[in-house]
């Protein structure tokens, strides 16, 4: 069984609208039967800090197109996106760059 993991999840770029405004929450996921990847933690995220219009932050089991994702400031196709496992002290940051006009 995977230990809990506490990591800190931040959102930007206007993705924070859909947080009530907070931009950086420090989160313990609790320990699980498979380790957490990117994959887990939206279904986390979705479950747990996404407060609307859900979306405009998922699409599938991913994040819609114009959510730039960083893992310890490393762009997440570099590190395998969804199947990222998740490392104790991760940061990971979702930026939209989708700005109305």
């Amino acid at each position: 069984m995977a230990a809990p993991l506490s990591v800190q999840v931040e959102f930007g770029g206007g993705a924070e609208l859909l947080f009530d405004g907070v931009k950086k929450h420090q989160v313990t996921l609790p320990g699980q039967e498979e380790p957490w990847d990117i994959r887990n933690l939206l279904v986390w995220i979705k479950k747990n800090l996404l407060k609307e219009r859900p979306e405009l932050f998922i699409r599938g089991d991913s994040v819609r197109p114009g959510i730039l994702v960083l893992v310890n400031d490393a762009d997440w196709e570099l590190l395998g996106e969804l199947d990222y496992q998740l490392q104790d002290q991760d940061s990971i940051l979702f930026i939209s760059t989708l700005h109305g006009g």
